[in-house]
């Protein structure tokens, strides 16, 4: 069973309660990354990776989200404004991968976009 950040008596707790979260954490970006990854198939182009209303609407969400758990804002925006960068350049790479592969004569993605 977890314990509170005020159970944790020595180093060793905190350090063991971080290391379940880590675990919590990168489960959670495995399954965002296969979303992302499904994301680019159903995008025309790599212009389609980048759209700035949906950066903000997700980065306002989760901010609002973030205050309300106690976590400062200017963490939360920093942390997703990082990793919704990386899947942007991601998602450019495969679009444009995928335009490469077509232009070279090779079959279009014709199942709704998987490569």
């Amino acid at each position: 069973m977890p314990l509170s950040p005020e159970d944790c008596k020595a180093m060793p707790d905190v350090r063991a309660e971080i290391d379940r979260i880590d675990e919590a954490l990168v489960d959670l970006m495995a399954e965002r990354f296969r979303y992302v990854d499904r994301a680019w198939h159903l995008k025309e182009n790599p212009g389609d990776a980048y759209v700035p209303w949906r950066i903000q609407q997700v980065i306002d969400k989760v901010k609002v989200r973030g205050k309300a758990k106690g976590l400062p804002p200017e963490l939360t925006e920093a942390l997703w404004r990082q990793m919704i960068g990386w899947f942007v350049q991601y998602e450019e790479e495969k679009l444009r991968q995928a335009q490469e592969t077509v232009a070279k004569g090779h079959a279009p993605r014709g199942d709704g976009g998987a490569a």
